[in-house]
């Protein structure tokens, strides 16, 4: 028999997660049966939807259970297999949680998918070819829906929802500009990503000063906007957006430990018009196929370079998880397996 670690949420956190909402186990890995395939996981995603499922609250999906392994995206490779469609060396994308096998029930439709690794690094499909990059392309095409010459914002923008969002807006011929934490994330923002600018918010720390900023870097206003942290972002931004202007609520980071999050100015919501709509990329599986397809030639023809953070080894989930919510990572956030 097998034994393998697992990550099981211990306890719900009271504001900031701490180490002590989560605990290490030792696992046996049973024997499969028919239909089943175990997948040895190479790299496990973490992302900031984890922190609001970690309460007990109502919510657009269901509570993280307590004892149970932590849930999230995960890559690797198929070890047995007791299902046709699934053969042991394919490389596969899934929804593994925080440990190192999974036992997947292969009949399920969406649990298990075959990727090609060719042109496309593994680990890059839990990122700009996974779940965020689909949330940046949904967002944008089909809220902001962008006409060329626009300008467009992202906030969070250097990690994978905003390094894919540049992408594929500069591909639609928009202006585009991001904000992003620290002088290296901006640089990088400008000279690998090929955003038009980047704000650092760490010197812009207030609505005042950041409002000022977004004038100086959008001189025509701002047409469409991608929210991944609200707080006094969403106001500065409203504050220069356009008529008709279009925004997608993706994530509300600033209040994920229950920080409250006042709007300062909602009547521009009447005045300019705006459409705001919030969106969960899983209930619009019918646009992933597209989307993957647009994400896979931009970074096999390197027009998308997404940088990744990697924490080595499960242990280290929960402290590199914590250092995401603050914004330590620097790109996509994953955990490597083996």
């Amino acid at each position: 028999m097998t034994t393998y670690q697992q990550i099981h949420l211990h306890s719900r956190p009271t504001g900031e997660p701490t180490a002590d909402n989560f605990k290490l186990v030792e696992a046996t890995l049973p024997a499969l049966d028919d239909g089943q395939v175990l997948v040895r996981h190479h790299f496990l995603s973490l992302d900031p939807y984890m922190r609001g499922r970690m309460n007990d609250s109502k919510s657009y999906a269901a509570p993280q259970p307590l004892g149970a392994v932590m849930q999230g995206g995960t890559v690797g490779e198929v070890v047995e297999s007791r299902h046709p469609k699934y053969k042991t060396g394919d490389a596969v994308v899934g929804m593994g949680g925080w440990q190192e096998y999974s036992v997947v029930n292969a009949n399920q439709p969406g649990a298990l998918k075959v990727v090609d690794t060719t042109h496309v690094p593994l680990s890059h499909y839990l990122g700009a070819v996974g779940m965020p990059g689909v949330t940046a392309w949904y967002g944008l095409v089909k809220i902001i829906a962008p006409k060329a010459g626009e300008t467009v914002v992202v906030s969070a923008a250097t990690g994978a929802v905003g390094s894919a969002f540049a992408a594929l807006a500069k591909a639609r011929g928009c202006r585009v500009v991001g904000i992003a934490g620290g002088p290296d994330k901006c640089a990088y923002a400008v000279n690998d990503l090929h955003f038009d600018v980047c704000i650092d918010y760490k010197q812009h720390t207030d609505l005042k000063s950041m409002s000022m900023a977004l004038k100086e870097a959008c001189p025509n206003g701002i047409d469409g906007y991608f929210e991944n942290v609200g707080g006094y972002l969403l106001d500065a931004v409203m504050l220069r957006t356009n008529p008709f202007a279009r925004i997608a609520m993706c994530g509300m980071i600033a209040g994920y430990n229950g920080e409250p999050l006042p709007m300062q100015n909602p009547s521009l919501i009447l005045v300019n018009r705006l459409k705001i709509e919030g969106f969960i990329v899983s209930e619009h599986m019918e646009v992933w196929n597209e989307a993957l397809k647009e994400l896979g030639g931009l970074v096999a023809t390197g027009q998308l370079k997404p940088r990744e953070s990697i924490a080595q080894g499960l242990a280290s989930a929960p402290e590199a998880f914590m250092g995401l919510l603050k914004g330590r990572n620097f790109g996509k956030q994953l955990v490597k397996l083996i």
